[in-house]
């Protein structure tokens, strides 16, 4: 089995690392018009017909950016919408968040809200909007108020396939968040010196980065099997997701911590970015479930299986 990225997936990142290092919160259209918008949507309905681990690719990599806007929340729901919003998607006029509770990611950016009544997930109209502040400003939430059931989107019978896949993408956003808290610490200390000696000499400073490498490749592994389980529609998919999520959310959070502690004074100044990656490594750990949580659901199936 060829474990290695194809040349599609390569391209991928390369256009995508480079869109997000000089365009930090691109407008919706600008998504759509690089294709990402509708990644996984048919190609005669204009998306790019791509799969689910072409997906993940951008998802790693808005991860990474810090990306403010709806990517994440749409391209949960994006599957189960129907051919006119999927549509509506892929060219960029129309972006989705779920409200499956009292807080809702990505209200601020996405232009829908789909709500849960009964056996049928329903566009929600004419509901006010609150945004809250939020530590991660990069992903506020929000609350609904009001409103009514607008059109049937989807039976609810979808809902067990929309959690894993928001599981899969934000372990693929974590790994991304960590992967780049790795990279600015490495940086860093490989030209940082003290007494004579550039810090990432000593081992104290050594060690702990060698951990985060460590860890952040093992939770890279598990995301992207989780994302070849959504891609495949694999019975495991739900476990895979939960596992993946859990593993990645605690090493971005400890690579970012590890990073603030080998940057010294400047890691806790406003000014750095990884006050904004612990945010979202943060924020990514503690939604939907813990990882404490998920990791019952997987001892849960292993024991049961």
């Amino acid at each position: 089995m060829d474990l290695s990225f194809t040349p599609l997936q390569d391209e991928l990142r390369a256009q995508a690392r480079g869109f997000l290092e000089t365009n930090a919160e691109p407008a919706w259209s600008e998504l759509a018009e690089l294709g990402w918008t509708g990644a996984a949507v048919a190609e005669e309905h204009g998306g790019a017909g791509l799969g689910f681990l072409e997906e993940a690719v951008l998802h790693e990599e808005a991860g990474r950016a810090l990306l403010h806007a709806p990517l994440w929340s749409t391209s949960t729901l994006l599957p189960f919408l129907p051919v006119e919003d999927q549509v509506a998607v892929a060219a960029g006029e129309a972006s989705w968040t779920l409200a499956l509770g009292p807080l809702v990611p990505d209200l601020d950016t996405a232009t829908h809200v789909g709500v849960v009544g009964g056996d049928t997930i329903w566009e929600l109209q004419g509901a006010e909007r609150e945004i809250l502040a939020t530590s991660d400003e990069s992903r506020p939430l929000g609350v609904v108020s009001g409103g009514a059931a607008g059109r049937a989107l989807c039976a609810s019978d979808v809902l067990p396939a929309v959690r894993t896949r928001s599981l899969a993408i934000l372990a693929l956003e974590a790994v991304g968040v960590g992967a780049r808290a790795l990279e600015l610490s490495i940086a860093y200390v490989a030209d940082r010196e003290q007494f004579g000696r550039r810090i990432g000499s000593y081992q104290a400073v050594a060690h702990p980065l060698a951990s985060s490498h460590a860890e952040i490749e093992l939770a890279r592994s598990l995301a992207w099997w989780a994302a070849w389980c959504v891609a495949q529609d694999e019975p495991e998919a739900p476990v895979a997701a939960a596992a993946a999520k859990a593993d990645a959310a605690d090493a971005a959070v400890l690579a970012c911590e590890r990073a603030i502690q080998v940057h010294g004074g400047i890691g806790f100044t406003w000014e750095h970015v990884l006050h904004r990656l612990y945010k979202r490594a943060l924020a990514i750990q503690t939604w939907e479930a813990s990882s404490a949580q998920l990791r019952g659901e997987v001892a849960s199936h292993l024991l049961g299986g």
